[in-house]
């Protein structure tokens, strides 16, 4: 199945409306991996203040607000049954 990887912090607002709004557009057929920023020195130096973000296959598709049109995109790219 593909994966999205989803970069947020704990206590992020925007993280958690960015996020109610992602599944219901991918359920069943993306993965979602969860990624806080903030366990990595790493991912917090390259992310900080742009959390909520979303990354397909290295590439960036969306900070706030969601990239609708984005995600449309990567389902249209994926088999039907990509499960």
């Amino acid at each position: 199945m593909a994966v999205i990887h989803y970069y947020t912090r704990r206590g992020c607002h925007l993280c958690e409306i960015m996020l109610e709004e992602l599944l219901p557009l991918i359920r069943g057929r993306i993965e979602v991996e969860l990624h806080d920023i903030d366990s990595l020195a790493d991912w917090r130096e390259k992310y900080d203040i742009r959390v909520p973000v979303i990354e397909y296959d290295g590439q960036l598709v969306s900070e706030y607000p969601l990239d609708y049109g984005a995600i449309r995109a990567i389902l249209a790219q994926l088999p039907e049954n990509s499960t």
